[in-house]
């Protein structure tokens, strides 16, 4: 189990609706601002993504798909663009645990394998924080953060996210499910980040693949990265860059 695993380790502590499948025109208007905001071609060093998750129990369904879809985020990626990846989730009362920076598929899949879910509130606080100390020791290209409710105070994550926002650390937020007032949070932390939302259906796995596959793109090459990619998500986002 994670638990056992010193490679993910614990974070210093300072009822939901069925998902819907998202419409074309939101895949597709996600991936244009993925595209807008790349990593430019050429950037020097390897892309660096912060893969967040909430783990609570009625995440179960999904954290299974994340595992099943991980490897996504490496494919067709160029070898003069490499990116590495963490793992940040939360779950039960209060644990929160982040991986080291790996960069094979295989070693995140081990990791995430390890972890199950647990009943428990969110902890995004937490998901901002780590993300502005790991920022602050070396820029992050992408946070990806992948949810389905809040359970906190949303001005206060809002204030968190503003300060990621002014230090150009950009959130790429997929919300499960259609609630109303999450998916207004999630849209205030992309916009206040410059990055993105998108909603995904887990019963239409080759969205969030394409998605995880588009961002992973942003972090390790920008533009010329999503050019060698084949996905259906990268041709839409191709065919909306001037």
């Amino acid at each position: 189990m994670a638990d056992k695993d010193h490679s993910l380790k614990p974070l210093a502590t300072p009822g939901k609706t069925p998902a819907a499948t998202s419409s074309s025109s939101e895949i597709a208007a996600f991936l244009e601002q993925v595209g807008r905001v790349a990593r430019p071609a050429g950037a020097k060093g390897r892309g660096r993504l912060l893969f967040a998750l909430d783990a609570t129990m009625s995440r179960q369904p999904t954290w299974d798909l994340a595992c099943a879809l991980q490897a996504e985020m490496f494919k067709a990626l160029p070898g003069d663009n490499p990116l590495s990846v963490q793992l940040l989730y939360f779950r039960g009362l209060a644990e929160c645990r982040a991986s080291r920076w790996v960069s094979d598929t295989g070693e995140l899949a081990k990791l995430m394998s390890g972890v199950a879910c647990q009943g428990g509130n969110t902890q995004l606080s937490k998901v901002f924080a780590h993300a502005r100390r790991e920022h602050a020791r070396q820029p992050i290209d992408a946070v990806v953060y992948v949810g389905d409710a809040i359970e906190e105070n949303v001005d206060a994550l809002a204030t968190k996210a503003g300060e990621l926002g002014l230090l150009g650390c950009r959130m790429f937020v997929f919300q499960e499910g259609r609630d109303p007032v999450v998916e207004a949070a999630f849209r205030e932390f992309a916009r206040l980040t410059k990055g993105a939302y998108a909603r995904f259906d887990a019963n239409a796995p080759a969205e969030l693949a394409a998605l995880l596959r588009a961002v992973a793109a942003y972090a390790s090459g920008g533009r010329a990265a999503l050019k060698l990619q084949k996905s259906a998500g990268a041709t839409a986002l191709l065919a909306q860059l001037s």
